[in-house]
């Protein structure tokens, strides 16, 4: 079972720019991923710009070879590599990138030089989304 999560960048004028990731979205992986391997503005661009994803930071495409172990060539495997077209969303705000109605059981913004996690509650109607730390040691993978 996939635990869902939207990956978002603050843009200069409040917007959020964003991407679906499909697997393991929990702050203990997803989080400790983008604070590892996406600790800056450029990289979090980068990252997004790829569009919806099944998983931010891997080493398997979608033809369920391994890469060359050697190389270590982890990095997102986005649906386009697969031939479909999920580019990336454009949220006015906020507000509007954290609507209680989407599907994603967590929510990450990169803003002011950080990433911050929001629990959007998926699961439990009387809550709004909540900050949720992320945990600071490094995955070296």
């Amino acid at each position: 079972m996939a635990t869902r999560a939207r990956i978002g960048l603050e843009l200069k004028n409040g917007s959020i720019v964003s991407a679906y990731h499909h697997w393991d979205g929990y702050p203990e992986w997803l989080g400790r991923i983008l604070n590892t391997h996406y600790n800056s503005y450029e990289k979090a661009a980068e990252l997004i710009d790829g569009g919806d994803m099944s998983s931010a930071w891997t080493n398997e495409r979608w033809s369920n070879d391994l890469l060359d172990r050697h190389k270590e060539q982890y990095g997102p495997q986005y649906y386009s590599q697969r031939g479909e077209d999920c580019p990336p969303r454009l949220d006015a705000d906020m507000c509007e990138y954290l609507l209680p109605d989407n599907s994603e059981e967590y929510a990450y913004v990169f803003r002011n030089g950080e990433w911050v996690c929001y629990n959007m509650n998926q699961f439990d109607d009387s809550k709004l989304p909540e900050i949720v730390e992320i945990p600071s040691a490094a995955l070296f993978v």
